[in-house]
């Protein structure tokens, strides 16, 4: 153990060696690197092939996790005896960061005039994960390797990830998160020989969590002009629902812009990824747009109305904000584009996580719970069993159907109808609607209720 240097940050660890030989497992297919045929056979045998088989990244798909366990094993093929000292398997995750200052100043921009050659290099790293493990048994006492047959050989191995949170695999422009895991043949008369394979390692984020629910919103406000020739201003206000989002998501966006200005203005949207550096004391920053989107031109003295304008957010990397020198972040900018004038730019944080959101957005879940208070009536003044409409023949009578039904016509004959045009005859009223509501009983009852009646005088 005393062989690893700690070089490590506040966020880094280095696990100790480990040696020993795993267990057996069940066979299955997975991922797979293979190395090229070894020396000749005059090196005591020929290696035909290295293999190194990952047994579950294959069904993992998004990678591996903290505390996660990594079981494989190391095939190898030889094309006669061969002697070997050992087979080692190693396990190393790192952070790294490099770049090279221009001459004159950080990114060529500082002076005037530039020193030949290259300028000063900043490098740094961290260690997440540092394991090994020996695949073979020690030889025999008083002899230096071991004699494998020809044939084929496979060496199973299985290790666990740290339990701590891991740091997801990342490439960018000035550094990387890697993780990999490589077979290392040591042969007494041969250079050595090795394979390896990367890890993809994922640390999941839930956008559920209270802190990526809570909506942004911004507002801004710009004068249109040159000099005290203005022509009015322009004014932008966004919201987004909620920080947190996942890759394939698509970002409601809610807008209001008002163009009091005399020029024809543009409404964009995009989704920037911003990658910061940082190495003895400097930081480097790297800049792209991912995904963006258009609006309407907007003429002068007109407003428009974004009302959940969606902006899909395409395969990215996730966030990574628990790295001390590597930071991967994303922001959402809705900008105006002025002829003739500076942008006016409004940017809310971002958070792109790998766990999805359950359940409704804010705004729908406060809808929904709205309707259902509105609502709620009607479970106290519905009955169970809903009462039927009233019959027809209870509201009109005989007497009054037969008043207002007409007559059929009388039947066509049909050699006249062979003399005359065919048209269509449609009844349009078959049956005549209910009488109309009147305050007099048509139908008054013998019997009448005598009622008191006073009159002032």
């Amino acid at each position: 153990a005393g062989r690893f240097a700690a070089g490590a940050g506040a966020h880094g660890r280095v696990l100790k060696e480990q040696s020993s030989a795993a267990a057996g497992f069940p066979r299955s297919r997975g991922a797979m690197a293979a190395a090229g045929p070894g020396p000749g056979p005059g090196a005591g045998g020929a290696v035909k092939t290295l293999a190194l088989v990952l047994e579950d990244q294959a069904r993992r798909g998004g990678g591996y996790c903290s505390g996660d366990t990594v079981c494989g094993h190391v095939l190898l093929e030889l094309a006669g005896p061969l002697p070997l000292r050992g087979l080692r398997l190693e396990a190393a995750g790192r952070a790294r960061v490099a770049w090279s200052e221009s001459p004159g100043g950080a990114g060529g921009w500082g002076g005037a005039v530039r020193a030949p050659g290259p300028g000063p290099r900043r490098e740094a790293e961290v260690r997440y994960l540092d394991i090994r493990q020996n695949l073979l048994q020690e030889p025999p006492q008083g002899e230096e390797s071991l004699i494998l047959l020809d044939g084929r050989h496979e060496f199973p191995f299985s290790f666990q990830l740290p339990q701590e949170p891991l740091v997801s695999s990342f490439t960018g422009k000035y550094g990387s998160i890697q993780y990999y895991v490589k077979a290392v043949l040591e042969r007494p008369t041969a250079p050595d020989q090795s394979v390896q394979t990367e890890l993809q390692v994922i640390s999941h984020i839930d956008v559920s969590s209270p802190a990526l629910l809570t909506p942004v919103l911004r507002s801004q406000e710009k004068m249109v002009g040159c000099w005290f020739f203005t022509s009015g201003p322009v004014s932008l206000s966004a919201k987004i629902e909620r920080r947190g989002y996942c890759n394939g998501e698509a970002i409601p966006i809610y807008a209001e812009i008002e163009n009091c200005s005399s020029r024809l203005i543009v409404p964009k949207a995009a989704i920037f990824q911003t990658q910061t550096y940082l190495a003895s004391g400097k930081t480097k920053t790297f800049r792209q747009m991912v995904a963006n989107v258009r609006g309407n031109h907007i003429a002068s003295g007109s407003t428009d109305t974004w009302n959940g304008k969606t902006l899909k957010i395409p395969p990215v990397s996730p966030s990574i904000l628990d790295c001390c020198i590597i930071r991967v972040e994303y922001s959402l900018a809705v900008y105006i584009h002025i002829p003739g004038a500076k942008k006016l730019m409004i940017e809310m944080p971002l958070v792109i996580g790998t766990i999805p959101c359950i359940g409704f957005s804010s705004r729908n879940s406060s809808i929904t719970s709205q309707f259902s208070m509105d609502m709620s009536w009607l479970a106290l003044t519905m009955p169970e069993h809903p009462e039927a409409p009233p019959n027809y023949a209870d509201v009109v009578s005989e007497e009054e159907f037969s008043r207002h039904v007409p007559a059929y016509p009388p039947p066509i004959d049909c050699e006249e109808q062979l003399c005359c045009p065919v048209f269509a005859y449609i009844q349009e009223f078959r049956f005549q609607p209910p009488p109309l509501y009147s305050e007099i009983d048509p139908h008054p009852t013998d019997v009448e209720e005598m009622q008191p009646v006073s009159f002032m005088l």
